[in-house]
């Protein structure tokens, strides 16, 4: 060591006091992936029966849709093509386990969550997934991402209410076409216009089924700590409209559809970017269930 060099390190010592901490950095992702079933693939959001994951809210890079990613790449460059969509139609809390598996793979440090609705879409009521093994399969999952990315994050959105989307579509002839041949969610759609007793009893309890997936994310993510965010049932809540829906089935969200949906779960993790990346904050309450 010089003379110079010497007294450059003596100078910094005594300009910066010992036990001096660095401020904190706020959490940026670098590896964002989508986990979940055909909304968080962006099925039908551009096409006829196409997997557009460029218009999904989580992943997607489309300017159209402002999805999470591209709220995030705005704010730090490092997580530029680093947009992975792992979420694919059909898909039910069964799969999750995989779709987290290769996320691990792939080094995520960031995941959404969006899946259930198919849990409950099925051909009959009796084939809907009991609540208790959506919750344990959706807490499987949960668990491996963080034993394979102990410094992750997760984001978990409510499943939609596709009772709002039979209300809103009910009246519509080209969406009750669509509907019929595509036979799509037949324990909500089918008879779409009945008023029959036990068609309305029967929508009802789909609904309920929903929720009660709702209210199970929301436990295990409170189980999973402050690094896990359920979106308190804001997805859920949300007023769809026909102008939201895909006019390929009068279901999936179609691009405008994506863009509220990335615009409502980005406010209920933004905080999460200002805060110290250690010590995120906790999760908040989710709303009560609200009436159709």
């Amino acid at each position: 060591m010089t003379a110079l060099t010497g007294l450059g390190a003596l100078t910094t010592a005594w300009l910066v006091p010992a036990g001096t901490v660095q401020a904190a950095q706020p959490w940026r992702p670098v590896v964002m992936a989508a986990l979940g079933d055909s909304i968080s693939a962006g099925f039908n959001a551009c096409g006829w029966y196409l997997t557009c994951t460029s218009r999904s809210w989580s992943t997607g890079d489309h300017q159209s849709v402002r999805s999470q990613y591209v709220r995030l790449r705005a704010l730090d460059a490092a997580v530029a093509g680093h947009n992975v969509n792992l979420a694919v139609p059909g898909s039910t809390s069964a799969d999750l386990a995989g779709q987290v598996a290769r996320a691990v793979g792939r080094r995520a440090d960031y995941v959404t969550v969006l899946v259930g609705a198919q849990d409950a879409c099925v051909s009959e009521e009796r084939r809907m997934t009991p609540v208790a093994v959506y919750e344990r399969r959706v807490a499987e999952a949960l668990a491996l991402f963080r034993a394979g990315r102990p410094g992750g994050r997760v984001f978990v959105a409510s499943i939609p209410d596709i009772k709002r989307l039979w209300q809103i579509g009910k009246g519509n002839p080209v969406a009750r076409g669509f509907w019929a041949v595509g036979r799509i969610c037949p324990t909500m759609l089918a008879r779409p216009t009945s008023t029959s007793a036990a068609d309305r009893a029967r929508r009802d309890r789909v609904r309920a089924r929903v929720a009660a997936y709702n209210v199970a994310l929301a436990r295990v993510c409170a189980a999973y700590g402050p690094a896990c965010r359920f979106d308190g049932n804001e997805v859920f809540r949300q007023r769809f409209t026909v102008g939201h829906l895909s006019k390929w089935d009068f279901f999936h969200p179609n691009a405008a559809g994506q863009k509220l949906i990335a615009e409502k779960t980005y406010a209920m993790m933004r905080d999460w970017l200002t805060e110290d990346a250690t010590a995120p904050v906790p999760a908040p309450t989710p709303a009560p269930v609200p009436a159709l």
